[in-house]
């Protein structure tokens, strides 16, 4: 049934029980989100920067988990939620390298975008200078740890859609990162290596190997294509750049595998 909401002081009819988050997209009110893969219908409210301010409650929410129902009052960017995502951004970015230069990331990263449009050149937070041991001895997979922001999507895809069950969070707190199940490496795991972590990370900590070094993202041209490996009838995009194909990435629009690369 539809209720009556209202955001940023604009009157909305929205279904009850949707997020706050969907109920703005539709009415084409922008709110910015680093974990949710609205493909995968995944939204853990785990990165705190789609946090929204609801007229009486005591704390800002996560707009991609929290529902709507009738009369709820929203506001979007007031100073407060403004300042709560620029606060959650520098706390990301201070336990980030800042090599954005030479990042193959660099041009789709979402968290570089993030930055961008706060306005945040610099984390008022003290740099954490602890290296994580990269993940580099397997053909295909290149896993920085210190570039991962744990928005949970590489897991979920893993665990709950190839149900690999290869990697999930490890330890605690401050210590908290994905590990490989048994604490080993990707080489030495069950891995199959299908790259469905590497389709969905928002950042630089999971990388094509095959692809480094061989250009930025504005330099590629994306030419759409089916796989002809079964009858599904999959699309991918080629990368391409200079009449050579570097790498193969999936397409959200894609009817029939969306995000999926298989």
């Amino acid at each position: 049934s539809l209720i009556n909401i209202l955001i940023d002081n604009i009157k909305l009819r929205a279904e009850e029980g949707i997020t706050i988050l969907d109920a703005a997209k539709k009415a084409g009110i922008k709110i910015p989100t680093l974990c949710v893969m609205p493909e995968l219908r995944f939204t853990p409210g785990s990165c705190r920067i789609c946090v929204v301010e609801v007229v009486d409650m005591p704390a800002l929410v996560a707009s991609c988990a929290y529902p709507v129902r009738e009369g709820l009052e929203i506001h979007t960017n007031n100073k407060r939620v403004a300042r709560a995502r620029k606060m959650t951004l520098e706390f990301l970015l201070a336990n980030h390298p800042l090599d954005c230069m030479t990042c193959e990331k660099s041009g789709s990263c979402i968290l570089e975008d993030l930055a961008y449009d706060l306005g945040i050149k610099k984390s008022k937070f003290e740099q954490n200078k602890k290296e994580l041991t990269v993940d580099n001895n397997n053909p295909f997979i290149v896993r920085e740890l210190d570039k991962c922001v744990l928005c949970g999507r590489c897991v979920e895809i893993c665990n709950e859609i190839q149900q690999s069950n290869i990697i999930d969070f490890g330890y605690r707190g401050t210590k908290t990162e994905i590990i490989v199940e048994g604490g080993t490496d990707l080489r030495n795991s069950n891995c199959v290596f299908c790259g469905q972590c590497v389709a969905v990370c928002p950042v630089g900590a999971l990388i094509d190997k095959e692809a480094q070094g061989k250009g930025r993202t504005w330099e590629f041209k994306k030419v759409r294509t089916t796989c002809n490996y079964c009858g599904c009838g999959c699309n991918f995009d080629f990368n391409i750049k200079e009449g050579q194909v570097v790498k193969v990435t999936s397409n959200s629009e894609s009817v029939v595998n969306g995000i999926n690369l298989c």
